[in-house]
């Protein structure tokens, strides 16, 4: 009986430290992911949607070179896995004189990402505008950048919104990797509790709860925006 009496208090305790831990650590962990996670997402995706674009018109190009170094830039984009990448730019790019602190390396290994999965998203989108609007956009006087700019782009972001959506709400989970180069995000928030209480699984727990939560939420801004473009197309 006493050994069970001495059970029961162990096992209450651990309980309320638990509690204890999970309830301290949350601000923390979710101050990572403001001030870590979401910009860092933000600017890398901002940035490799300006290099998709680059990219997807490089695609589409008539002209060889310009279009074989765009699906030579695809390839290797989407050919090698992210976290590779990222250890190529912060790891090995100093052996040849080129230091890049955490935060830009983690942005350009993310945008370089994002443009190569996102270039083909907007490829696709630009080429399912239908080609008689380029045609009757020539007829009525306008450039071939101002058809892009004015007539092509506006169409073809009605279509690529879902699926850019999506790469955004990926690109937030796999901003988890920027930790590996000490980049204080949301799991490496959640890294530096576990290494100093050594409770790895209730903190990794509570990191991908937050994750979770985060993505449910851009999950839902994502059905709005769609439903508000449908609304628009309908119009």
């Amino acid at each position: 009986m006493i050994h069970l009496a001495i059970a029961g208090l162990s096992s209450e305790a651990e309980v309320e430290s638990t509690s204890h831990l999970l309830l301290h650590s949350l601000w923390p962990i979710v101050r990572g992911a403001l001030l870590g996670t979401i910009p860092l997402a933000l600017s890398s995706f901002v940035i490799g949607l300006a290099l998709a674009l680059g990219v997807a018109l490089l695609r589409i190009s008539q002209h060889r070179l310009l279009n074989w170094i765009g699906r030579t830039y695809v390839s290797v984009i989407r050919g090698t896995p992210l976290l590779v990448q990222l250890f190529i730019i912060f790891y090995g790019l100093p052996n040849v004189g080129l230091t890049i602190p955490p935060w830009p390396s983690a942005i350009v290994a993310f945008s370089l990402n994002v443009g190569g999965y996102a270039a083909e998203v907007i490829r696709a989108a630009i080429l399912s505008v239908p080609k008689g609007q380029r045609e009757a956009a020539y007829t009525i006087g306008l450039t071939s950048t101002q058809t892009l700019v004015r007539i092509i782009l506006p169409q073809a972001l009605r279509v690529a919104v879902p699926p850019l959506s999506n790469t955004f709400i990926s690109l937030v989970k796999d901003t988890s990797l920027a930790a590996v180069v000490l980049v204080t995000e949301l799991l490496r928030e959640a890294q530096k509790i576990a290494y100093s209480e050594n409770k790895f699984l209730i903190l990794y727990i509570e990191a991908a709860v937050v994750y979770w939560v985060l993505c449910t939420f851009l999950s839902f801004g994502q059905e709005k925006l769609e439903r508000r473009l449908e609304r628009s197309v309908a119009i």
